[in-house]
């Protein structure tokens, strides 16, 4: 596409006050800085982190109005003068963190993640709800040709979130991670990871529905939390010793699974906290995760080079998204349904229609 080829408006979902709802309008392309390219987004993942942005839910003023979306995937189509490490026609994507300073030192020592002045893709920057994104050249996701761009999207978040909360946690081949929120778009990411990695797949949520698509993607158990009349203890029973998960990824947006997982994790266990329910708080009791040495922590957004792991997964066939795909002009209702707890595996737009 050449810049005579560059339209200059485009569909986009547009969200105008906290609280939505996203207004599905033409708005104008923009055009990319000295170090920032334009894409051509053809798909974008939807993540409970774009509902929470529209909604105000966290501590952290948006701007407004914006474009919401982060697991932009397309086609370049434009670039700025100082881009030499990204050409005209490849694969990009667009991330939660748009760019960094590079120059603190979370950024130096490859946490950029942790960057006191971050670009955040459908946040405090315009993100990928809209047909043409701009990203910083050094930080969009490099995605190889023989992918699907529909297929990948939710690797730009789902999938690179759940991937470093794995390494987070720290779990070797052939130990036990209990997965909580195992049924929804992370957690149907967090399962395959899991097992691509060696590791034994234990997990929680509810109903039929998310059980059978949790064990297709390769849970060895599935613990129903509608049907258990004691989930500490069937955890504790799915693990061979009947000690509890190595580690635990908690991936569902309340604030209960918070609280319990502290219960079954073995001792010398790792708690990794990676959803983040509006308001919620930790509490685990202070003598049992001192004489267990049990570890509680945050884990954020990959970096650059989880960013090209969790995609080389993807490309080798180890990771199966299950998705379905809607046009960008049903933002909105997918938001409903995301609100109402329906949605099993991940949502996608495409944003020709």
């Amino acid at each position: 596409m050449t810049a005579a080829e560059i339209p200059s408006e485009q569909w986009a979902q547009v969200v105008e006050k906290t609280g939505g709802p996203a207004v599905y309008k033409r708005i104008p392309v923009p055009k990319p800085g000295p170090d920032e390219v334009l894409i051509n987004i053809k798909y974008s993942g939807v993540c409970h982190t774009d509902l929470h942005a529209m909604m105000g839910d966290w501590p952290l003023a948006t701007k407004m109005p914006f474009v919401g979306g982060h697991e932009g995937a397309g086609v370049v189509v434009a670039r700025g003068e100082l881009v030499d490490t990204v050409e005209i026609g490849d694969y990009a994507g667009i991330k939660w963190l748009n760019g960094s300073c590079l120059n603190c030192t979370f950024c130096q020592q490859s946490d950029e993640s942790l960057c006191p002045n971050p670009l955040l893709s459908g946040y405090t920057v315009d993100g990928s709800f809209q047909q043409y994104a701009i990203g910083k050249a050094l930080h969009v996701a490099r995605i190889p040709k023989e992918c699907s761009l529909e297929a990948i999207s939710p690797v730009l978040c789902a999938g690179l979130t759940v991937y470093k909360a794995l390494k987070e946690a720290g779990v070797k081949p052939g130990q036990q991670v209990a997965i909580v929120g195992a049924g929804g778009g992370l957690g149907s990411l967090a399962i395959q990871y899991a097992k691509a990695m060696g590791l034994h797949v234990i997990a929680i949520d509810g109903g039929e529905e998310k059980g059978q698509m949790c064990s297709s993607l390769g849970a060895e158990d599935y613990i129903d939390f509608y049907k258990s009349k004691n989930v500490v203890q069937d955890v504790k029973n799915a693990t061979p010793d009947g000690y509890g998960p190595h580690a635990v990824l908690l991936l569902a947006v309340s604030e209960g699974p918070f609280q319990q997982a502290s219960e079954y994790v073995r001792s010398r266990g790792v708690i990794v906290c990676v959803a983040m329910p509006a308001g919620a708080f930790l509490k685990a009791p202070v003598f049992d995760t001192v004489v267990r040495m049990i570890t509680i922590k945050g884990s954020y957004v990959g970096n650059r080079q989880d960013t090209a792991e969790a995609i080389d997964f993807f490309r080798r066939g180890l990771i199966n998204i299950p998705y379905k795909v809607v046009g960008l002009s049903k933002l909105q209702e997918v938001f409903d349904l995301m609100r109402a707890g329906k949605i099993a595996g991940r949502y996608v737009v495409d944003t020709s229609c």
